[in-house]
């Protein structure tokens, strides 16, 4: 694998449109989870008291633990949905395996 490539490029061709009021609410969420790692990295660099940054670091996993909900339930609400519902079930089955990895 090679370790130069940017995030779009290790993710695959599909696309889903979004409007701009839930791009606008993933982004903001998105903005926030990194001040706060920017927070954690500045607590380091300022010799902060390891449990008031490991306290940080989970309160940043969770954020991302919770964004990452969100989106799959957005995803399950349209996509899977859609998909379901015009008789294909290929983005079901995708969603069990995307669980079966997230459940590990």
């Amino acid at each position: 694998m090679n370790d130069s490539l940017s995030v779009p490029e290790l993710c695959c061709e599909r696309t889903r449109v979004r409007s701009e009021e839930e791009k606008k609410a993933l982004i903001s969420r998105l903005n926030r989870i990194e001040g706060q790692v920017r927070g954690i990295k500045g607590m380091i660099e300022k010799d902060s008291y390891c449990i008031d940054i490991i306290t940080q670091a989970s309160a940043a996993g969770s954020a991302l633990a919770s964004f990452s909900r969100e989106l799959l339930i957005t995803h399950i609400r349209s996509c899977v949905a859609e998909d379901v519902r015009s008789g294909n079930d290929d983005k079901l089955d995708e969603l069990i395996r995307t669980l079966q990895k997230l459940m590990k």
